[in-house]
């Protein structure tokens, strides 16, 4: 008897002893972990996926981008409803959070395209079309494709569709960057193969070993661009 009474008192301070407080750091990194549940693990995404890698991209890309999905200029729910009340300045710390993560990138995810398809995307990706005054992608996006500072993304690392799909968004008026659009520009002017071949060619090239974004450039630009690359 004494043996359950003992056990009894020992139960019940067991159940009446509150819990000790969790406690979670306060840091950007723990207030971005909703950003992670589709942009991966410190906004490393796999390339086989849909959503896009944020870590490393240019401060003041990712930047825009937050500000243009709470602006309404790109559209997707999730994205908004994260951002509709964030002030500019918390948009940028966030930003600035991604940008400065290092980290190694998944493999090329496109293998063994057909050989025609690539070589279309690869004319269009690295000489453009003089005739129709469509701009190498190169002109803008640095010859090793991993951007240029401060606003300039890079186009190595992501998933064909997600190319493609923000390509297409852009020629259907579903994406949109502050004035001039020069993105909104080029894109009208491709077909839906080129559109293909472009994304399939990028999704196929492996990053190169300094895949961070080249330092703000002092020559022109081949077109006006009212996102900052100026």
């Amino acid at each position: 008897m004494l043996i359950l009474l003992v056990a009894w008192s020992l139960a019940t301070l067991a159940c009446s002893a509150e819990p000790a407080p969790r406690r979670v750091p306060d840091t950007m990194a723990q207030r971005v972990l909703p950003c992670t549940v589709c942009h991966g693990p410190e906004g490393r995404a796999s390339n086989a996926g849909y959503f896009p890698r944020i870590a490393g991209k240019p401060a003041s890309y990712l930047y825009n981008q937050l500000i243009n999905f709470r602006e309404g200029r790109r559209t997707h729910a999730a994205m908004t409803h994260l951002v509709d009340y964030l002030s500019d300045a918390y948009l940028r710390e966030m930003a600035e959070h991604f940008a400065a993560l290092d980290l190694p990138y998944p493999a090329a995810q496109t293998q063994n395209a057909h050989p025609l398809v690539l070589s279309q995307g690869q004319s269009l990706v690295l000489h453009g079309d003089a005739q129709r005054r469509i701009p190498a992608c190169v002109a803008c996006h640095g010859a090793a494709m991993t951007g240029i500072a401060p606003a300039v993304p890079g186009l190595l690392g992501l998933p064909r569709d997600y190319v493609v799909a923000q390509l297409g968004a852009w020629q259907t008026g579903k994406r949109h960057a502050t004035t001039p659009d020069c993105m909104g520009q080029i894109a009208t002017q491709l077909t839906v193969g080129e559109i293909s071949a472009v994304a399939t060619w990028l999704s196929a090239q492996p990053l190169p070993a300094q895949p961070r974004a080249l330092p703000a450039r002092t020559t022109d630009w081949p077109l006006e661009c009212g996102s900052g690359a100026q």
